[in-house]
C-alpha cells in the first residue's frame, strides 16, 4: 500500500485524556515526521501532526484519537500524485 502525506490537527478541550493521548501518539511515532504544540490561554491546547503512512495506519491514529473524551481530531491525507496518470 502507498503512502500519503496527511496532517491531523488535534483540539485539547480537557485534560482528562491527554495522557492517553500522548501514548497513542507514541505508539503511532513511526508515521509523525512533524509535531507541533500550542498552549493557548483558555484552558485549551493546540497539536498539530504531520503524518507519512499508508491510509491505515494515518486511520488508526485518528481513529484511537477520535474516541478520546475531551479532544477534537480532524485529519486530511493528500492524494499521491505522482502516480496518477493525470498529473
Amino acid at each position: 500500500m502507498e503512502k500519503r502525506i496527511g496532517t491531523a490537527l488535534i483540539l485539547i478541550e480537557s485534560k482528562e485524556s491527554v495522557h492517553i493521548l500522548n501514548d497513542i501518539i507514541s505508539k503511532h511515532s513511526v508515521i509523525i515526521i512533524g509535531r507541533q504544540g500550542l498552549p493557548r490561554g483558555n484552558g485549551q491546547s493546540i497539536i498539530s501532526l504531520v503524518l507519512e503512512g499508508t491510509t491505515d495506519e494515518i486511520g488508526s491514529l485518528t481513529g484511537q484519537l477520535g474516541r478520546l473524551k475531551g479532544l477534537q481530531v480532524k485529519s486530511v491525507v493528500l492524494k499521491n500524485k505522482k502516480n496518477d496518470e493525470n498529473y
